[in-house]
């Protein structure tokens, strides 16, 4: 049992341990203060490393064919970056490029280090690895996987009258890389590099 302060109203409320997969609720605002992850580290390892599986054919094979006026053309998010750089857009391209292919990158490279570490009982370093799972916390919304997947999503609604647009294979490795990421980073639990002593 531990006392937490409510981070939207201030009202200090004394938490017993939950079960996992909860959720401790303020009584007094009913925002949300303390949860508990689903699963154990096995879970966070097993969805971190299916997400690096992943991520090679998510960025190598085309994400979207286009058969617009006689002419094909494939992309994959490099080459969404290559063109935006080509077309003078430097700032666009690196912005893409950093949250695209780099931050979602060193997202599961870093909770897949905190994985091992945690597994085989590693002691040290227990600031060092806290303020690695902090970044990963802080570079999490910089990651637009998400974002990118739905303006594929819109892109292939949206252009359907006038051209024809193809889901290539990458879009599934790409989804599921999107889908994994976030269930990895929600089942990892912060505590365990401490508890593990």
């Amino acid at each position: 049992m531990s006392v937490h302060p409510c981070e939207t109203c201030g009202l200090a409320q004394r938490i017993d341990g939950l079960p996992a997969g909860s959720v401790a609720e303020c009584i007094r605002c009913g925002a949300p203060m303390v949860r508990e992850p689903l699963g154990g580290v096995e879970v966070t390892a097993a969805l971190t490393l299916a997400a690096l599986v992943l991520y090679v054919p998510a960025n190598i094979y085309p994400i979207l064919a286009m058969s617009m006026y006689g002419t094909y053309t494939e992309a994959t998010v490099w080459d969404g970056v290559v063109q935006l750089m080509s077309h003078g857009e430097y700032f666009i391209g690196i912005i893409v490029f950093l949250a695209s292919i780099v931050v979602p990158l060193l997202k599961l490279l870093g909770l897949f280090f905190l994985v091992i570490t945690v597994k085989w009982g590693y002691g040290r370093r227990l600031r060092g690895r806290t303020r690695i799972y902090q970044f990963i916390e802080y570079i999490g919304p910089w990651a637009m996987l998400d974002v990118f997947l739905v303006a594929i999503l819109v892109a292939l609604v949206k252009m359907g009258d006038i051209g024809k647009m193809i889901p290539g294979p990458g879009l599934i490795a790409f989804t599921a890389v999107v889908v994994l990421t976030i269930l990895a980073a929600q089942s990892f639990d912060p505590k365990l590099i401490w508890n593990r002593r």
